[in-house]
């Protein structure tokens, strides 16, 4: 009773106001239209599931999928099944379908246009005289995430003048372990022109290492392995070893573990108690490829396998990316759209297209097609029907659905913004949310008359 008496003669001391603070303010409302702090958490997502575990596809009906997708989709190069020698005119249909010179006027990081001498020096660049007839088919590995470019050359350009985030020579990333067929170089020696799994595009060559075909895809189906299934994971730095240094996985990277590694032998300097062995592809200083150990640590986001494709997995490894800058074409070290959407599906084993323009139709995929026949309302139906995993297309950009709010479709995906009208207005806001977010479906607006809706050409559906 004392105590309690000298407690309550302590609060009454006190100061108006400490006794009679404010009531703590709620943090301010979130940009988007409809979300809330509960949405930017995957487990609000997943609680509302009834079966969020059941596995969407086996491991063997992915592996089917993906030979479909190997067998039917265009966009797909299956490196093993190309000839000895490549014809010259094959070579110069891949580099030609790429490297156009722009009619449009084209900026420089400074606002200044770009001159057309520097353009048509790019052009010569290509030297695409030097193609031979017929060539024997080099075959190589990429050893650090490297860009991939319109032109052998770093040169950004940009549409519009002070506008620098889009980078139109920019195309998209390779990872560490990519292998890589090598048809071409640059005039003076320092690009290669390649044809990976999903792209064909200039690299820088010191990127890339060159080896035996046979040895390139042993590695890439080396057991025990390990598979990034965080956003982004980082070897064990290293002064010993610079080439396996600090490397950067990308989700769903694969990488062979070296099991049998002796508990007292030490892996650039350090004993790997705390860490997995693995073994990286390596660029000697003759360009030449080989593997050497490296040491991922054990608190890296990884797998001894590819993860089971369930609608919480899907949701879990969607909200990795959560607030990283969109990056078009795989620039700023992070990833566009569509890269967003297949490096989560990477980290299931499953092969996707890399542009949407070919993943929207790829023919492998479970495909609901749109035209212009379809109403408004048959649109919106089939969204508010949609399960967490499929992927919604438009134009140019790929949405992936995460759930339903009062039915309503909210999904999450990597875009430069998005345009909606407050209720009650005719007024157009553009937000300029240029990273991974969470937004609902159907308050967005294409234009000031176009809700986005109407413009949905298909959802891919990765299930039965």
């Amino acid at each position: 009773m004392r105590s309690t008496a000298l407690l309550l003669s302590l609060l009454l001391a006190l100061p108006a106001s400490l006794a009679a603070r404010e009531p703590v303010q709620a943090s301010p409302p979130l940009a988007v239209p409809g979300l809330a702090e509960a949405h930017l958490s995957p487990g609000f997502w997943i609680d509302a599931l009834a079966d969020a575990d059941r596995v969407v596809l086996t491991p063997a009906q992915i592996a089917a999928q993906n030979a479909r997708m190997q067998a039917e989709d265009g966009s797909i190069h299956d490196l093993e099944a190309l000839p000895g020698h490549v014809d010259g005119t094959q070579v110069r249909a891949w580099i030609e379908g790429l490297s156009k010179l722009p009619e449009r006027t084209l900026f420089d990081v400074h606002g200044q246009p770009v001159e057309r001498g520097e353009l048509e020096r790019l052009q010569a660049s290509l030297d695409l005289d030097a193609i031979p007839a017929s060539q024997p088919l080099r075959h190589g590995m990429v050893v650090r995430r490297a860009d991939l470019r319109t032109f052998p050359t770093r040169l950004r350009v940009f549409s519009t003048a002070g506008d620098t985030d889009i980078d139109r020579f920019q195309e998209s990333a390779l990872f560490p372990g990519d292998p890589v067929a090598i048809v071409h170089e640059s005039r003076d020696g320092d690009w290669a022109f390649i044809v990976s799994q999903r792209y064909a595009a200039w690299i820088e060559k010191q990127s890339i290492a060159e080896g035996e075909r046979d040895a390139i895809h042993a590695w890439g189906r080396r057991a025990p392995f390990l598979v990034v299934t965080g956003a982004t994971a980082r070897t064990a730095y290293t002064p010993e070893n610079p080439a396996v240094s600090d490397v950067q996985l990308e989700m769903g990277v694969r990488v062979p573990v070296l099991a049998d590694w002796p508990a007292m032998d030490e892996v650039n300097g350090q004993l790997p108690a705390a860490a997995h062995v693995i073994e990286l592809p390596v660029r000697g200083d003759d360009g030449r490829l080989s593997f050497q150990p490296a040491l991922l640590p054990r608190s890296a986001d990884v797998a001894s396998d590819y993860l089971p494709l369930t609608e919480a997995n899907l949701i879990r490894q969607s909200f990795k990316f959560l607030g990283e800058r969109y990056g078009w074409g795989h620039s700023y070290n992070t990833r566009d759209c569509s890269g967003f959407a297949s490096e989560i599906y990477r980290s299931f084993g499953v092969l996707l297209p890399r542009n949407t323009s070919a993943q929207a139709v790829s023919p492998a995929l479970n495909r609901l097609p749109f035209d212009a026949g379809d109403s408004h309302a048959e649109r919106v139906q089939a969204l508010r029907e949609a399960r967490p995993g499929d992927l919604v297309y438009i134009p140019g950009h790929v949405m992936m659905v995460i759930g339903h709010v009062d039915g309503e479709p909210v999904a999450i995906h990597d875009t430069s913004g998005m345009s909606w009208k407050p209720e009650g207005t005719d007024d157009l806001v553009r937000l300029h949310l240029n990273g991974v977010v969470v937004t609902p479906i159907l308050p967005m607006m294409s234009n000031a008359t176009t809700p986005t809706v109407d413009r949905i050409t298909s959802i891919q559906r990765i299930r039965p």
